[in-house]
């Protein structure tokens, strides 16, 4: 979230990216270090990173959302929530891989 990795991407194609508050960017990667790697999927964590991705988009109206740790997906799993996309970054490289693999 602090890298500007997809910032400078997406900026080629004039995506703007925008990022958590820094207490919800705080909270992410609590979570995330504390919870999500060792395994552990609880449902008050799948609930406090969907409430943020719900005050983004009642704040800025965000159409999507990064989900670029391989754990993150696996705790909001789905192709949305609350009509924003929910991009699993593993599936879709993946799935880019595949693709060039048949051009």
């Amino acid at each position: 979230m602090r890298g500007d990795f997809y910032q400078k991407v997406f900026a080629r194609e004039k995506i703007e990216i925008v990022v958590p508050e820094p207490a919800d960017q705080d909270y992410i990667h609590e979570k995330y270090f504390a919870e999500l790697v060792s395994g552990i999927f609880l449902p008050e964590t799948r609930a406090g990173l969907l409430a943020i991705v719900d005050r983004m988009k009642a704040k800025i109206d965000i159409d999507a959302v990064i989900l670029a740790g391989t754990e993150i997906p696996l705790i909001l799993r789905g192709e949305s929530h609350n009509g924003v996309a929910l991009l699993d970054t593993g599936k879709i490289h993946c799935q880019a891989a595949v693709d060039r693999m048949f051009e």
